[in-house]
């Protein structure tokens, strides 16, 4: 098999799996491990993984801005909404932190219930800001245009001096072994402020979010309470850890 072919042949397997082994990889192509490590360096410098001890995950999807990420799979982020919002108990503080899916949860929140959330998303403020029983708390610091929240030393240390019941986290990639990461430097920061302050830790994702790898980690996946996924998501790498997995209706 031409290297090409080969390089094709593990795109594909990644793009069916999610993850790759190097040791499954050289077995079934009849090469050394040197060789699978020159094609994974190969292809993560395409862009096509990232490399991890042992393999090789697909990289988080960057799908743009808030406002492209926001019509992108909406459908499948307001039933992730909907699921996510009946866990939400009336009384909770809560966390949550700027994101598409995260904007679809507050539009989701019961209008019913008395609820102080805590946002460093001004969109995800003004979503909720015609319901008398919510208090809204927003966090300050510089606000980042393209990821539609505010992050920094400010929002940082705002962040610190408040406790909340639920972190409702707007994750980039979520994997077993690897743990819970995001794509940018800066917010990371606020989101590890904002697990730590957290009793509970609740993550919706979109199937493209999970098995896959970012720079950033946030928290190992046990450290999840909360994981609501779509109705078809593979979950089987999931049950062997304390977490409470939730399926939106389709």
């Amino acid at each position: 098999m031409l290297t090409e072919e080969r390089l094709d042949a593990i795109r594909q397997l990644l793009s069916e799996h999610g993850k790759v082994l190097a040791n499954d990889l050289a077995a079934q192509f009849g090469v050394s491990d040197d060789t699978i490590r020159r094609d994974l360096r190969e292809l993560a410098r395409l862009g096509h993984c990232r490399r991890v001890y042992g393999g090789a995950l697909l990289p988080a999807p960057d799908t743009g801005t808030l406002a492209v990420r926001t019509s992108d799979q909406a459908d499948v982020k307001a039933r992730l909404a909907s699921a996510t919002a009946a866990l939400v108990r009336d009384g909770q503080t809560l966390y949550i932190d700027a994101g598409s899916t995260n904007l679809a949860i507050a539009k989701a929140l019961p209008k019913d219930l008395r609820l102080t959330i805590v946002t460093n998303a001004p969109a995800i403020a003004t979503a909720m800001s015609d319901n008398p029983k919510h208090t809204i708390v927003v966090l300050g610091g510089h606000y980042d245009q393209s990821k539609g929240a505010c992050l920094g030393p400010q929002t940082i240390r705002e962040a610190g001096n408040i406790f909340a019941d639920m972190f409702i986290l707007g994750a980039c990639a979520i994997d077993t072994a690897l743990g819970v990461t995001a794509l940018d430097a800066a917010e990371a920061e606020v989101k590890r402020v904002m697990i730590a302050q957290s009793s509970l830790l609740t993550i919706a994702a979109t199937s493209d979010k999970l098995g896959t790898i970012a720079p950033f980690k946030l928290a190992e996946v046990a450290r999840i309470d909360h994981l609501v996924v779509e109705h078809d998501a593979d979950l089987d790498a999931y049950r062997a850890f304390d977490i409470a997995l939730h399926r939106a209706e389709n």
